[in-house]
C-alpha cells in the first residue's frame, strides 16, 4: 500500500477512572486475549502498510512491553517495520506531547524520511476491522485533501464525547464540532484519517508555528471550508473504549455470536502477542454459561455472561455474573461478583461480595498479596 501508518496511543483521560492508573488506554485488555491497540495494528498489517509508527506517552510501560516484538503483527521486516516513539528531551524541546498534532510534529522526521505519498492516521482505542486500501481509493477518487472515516449512530444515542460531523450530498464535510454539549448530528468521526504526506507535514508545521497542538480542532475544524475534507462511511462494527461504560459494553459485545464471528472467524484476522499458557481448566462443580474464558484460567464456581482474561482463578462456590475479570486475578471461595470490572493482579478475599448497583459498573481494586503489590 502506498501509505505509512501513524497510531496515536499516548492520550489520557479520567473517564477510565482507576483502570488507566497503571496502563495506557490503548493497552486495555479486550475480548479475553487482545489489547485495544491490536485492532489498529492488525488493520495496518492486513492493509499491507509496511511502516507504522506508534506514538505513546501516558503510562506507556505496559503498552511498550506489549509492542516489544513486532513479529506478532508481521512487522518484523528489513524494509519498514514498527516504530514506537515516546517523548524525548532534546536541546530544542523539553515538552511532553501537548496534543495529537504536537505528537506528530515532535516525530516529524518519521514523515520526512518516508517516501510513501499518503499517511493513514488511526487511534489506539478503537475496536473495529477496516481495509485502509478502500479508504485510500475513495480518497483518491474524491480528490480529497483529507478523508475522515465516520460512523452513524442510532437516533438518540449519546455522542457528546465524539466529534460530530455533517456532510453535503457529495459526502464533503461542511460542519465539524468536537465533543458538543448538544449534538445536532448522530454521525461521528472515528479518529481515522487519510491525508497526503506532504500536506500533513505542511499543516503540522503550520500548527506548530502558531502554537496549535490538536489535529481535530486546529486542522479538521479550522480548515473544513478551505480544504477538501470528505467522509468515508464505516458500515461495520466500531467501538471506542475511552470510558468505563463503553469499555464494559465493548467487552460484553463479544458475548454476542455475531460480533465474535465477525472478529474471530471472518477474514482478515486480528493478531496479538501470544502467551504460552495451558487451556482453561473446568473443575468438578464449575458451571459456565455465555462467557469468554481465556487460556490459563481455572474455574471451580459459576460464571455467567462474563469475560475472563488470562490466568484468572475462580474459587469454590463463587458466582461471577455480568462482569469482566482482568488478567491474573485470584478470587477466593464463596465470593459473589456482579456488574463489576475486577482489575488485573487482584486478590479477592474469600466470603466477600462486590455488586455494581443502580446501573453503575463497579471497579474492584484489591491488594495483591501473592505479589506483595
Amino acid at each position: 500500500m502506498r501509505a505509512i501508518g501513524i497510531i496515536l496511543a499516548g492520550g489520557n483521560n479520567n473517564k477510565m477512572k482507576e483502570l488507566s492508573n497503571k496502563r495506557a488506554i490503548s493497552a486495555m485488555p479486550i475480548a479475553g486475549s487482545y489489547r485495544s491497540i491490536d485492532f489498529s495494528l492488525s488493520n495496518m498489517s492486513n492493509s499491507h502498510i509496511q511502516k507504522v509508527a506508534v506514538l505513546t506517552q501516558y503510562n506507556a510501560l505496559s503498552l511498550n512491553e506489549h509492542l516489544s516484538s513486532s513479529k506478532w503483527w508481521d512487522f518484523g521486516r528489513k524494509q519498514g517495520g514498527l516504530y514506537v516513539f515516546t517523548p524525548s528531551i532534546t536541546a530544542d524541546n523539553g515538552f511532553w506531547y501537548q496534543g495529537t498534532a504536537d505528537a506528530i510534529y515532535q516525530n516529524i522526521s518519521f514523515l520526512k524520511n518516508s517516501h510513501e505519498p499518503y499517511v493513514v492516521i488511526a487511534s489506539g482505542d478503537g475496536i473495529y476491522k477496516l481495509d485502509y486500501n478502500k479508504v485510500l481509493e475513495y480518497h483518491i477518487e474524491k480528490k480529497a485533501d483529507i478523508t475522515v472515516v465516520y460512523k452513524e449512530f442510532p437516533e438518540g444515542a449519546d455522542v457528546s464525547r465524539f466529534g460530530c460531523i455533517k456532510m453535503n450530498e457529495d459526502s464533503r464535510i461542511t460542519e465539524f464540532e468536537e465533543k458538543p454539549l448538544v449534538a445536532t448530528s448522530n454521525t461521528v468521526s472515528t479518529g481515522i484519517y487519510v491525508i497526503r504526506r506532504r500536506l500533513l507535514i505542511e499543516l503540522i508545521e503550520k500548527c506548530e508555528s502558531e502554537d496549535r497542538y490538536d489535529i481535530v480542532n486546529d486542522i479538521l475544524v479550522r480548515y473544513k471550508n478551505i480544504k477538501r475534507i470528505y467522509g468515508y462511511k464505516l458500515p461495520t462494527y466500531w467501538s471506542n473504549i475511552a470510558t468505563v461504560e463503553s469499555y464494559f459494553k465493548t467487552n460484553m459485545d463479544f458475548l454476542k455470536p455475531s460480533v465474535r464471528d465477525y472478529f474471530f472467524k471472518q477474514y482478515p484476522d486480528v493478531y496479538s502477542k501470544v502467551d504460552d499458557l495451558p487451556p482453561a481448566k473446568y473443575n468438578p462443580g464449575s458451571a459456565v454459561k455465555n462467557s469468554l474464558v481465556s487460556s490459563g484460567c481455572i474455574i471451580n464456581g459459576v460464571v455467567e455472561n462474563s469475560v475472563l482474561f488470562k490466568k484468572a482463578y475462580i474459587g469454590n462456590n463463587c458466582t461471577i455474573k455480568n462482569s469482566i475479570i482482568l488478567n491474573n486475578v485470584y478470587i477466593g471461595d464463596n465470593t459473589y461478583i456482579e456488574n463489576c470490572i475486577v482489575e488485573s493482579h487482584d486478590t479477592i478475599r474469600a466470603n466477600t461480595t462486590h455488586v455494581g448497583s443502580n446501573g453503575e459498573i463497579k471497579i474492584v481494586l484489591e491488594r495483591n498479596e501473592r505479589f506483595n503489590l
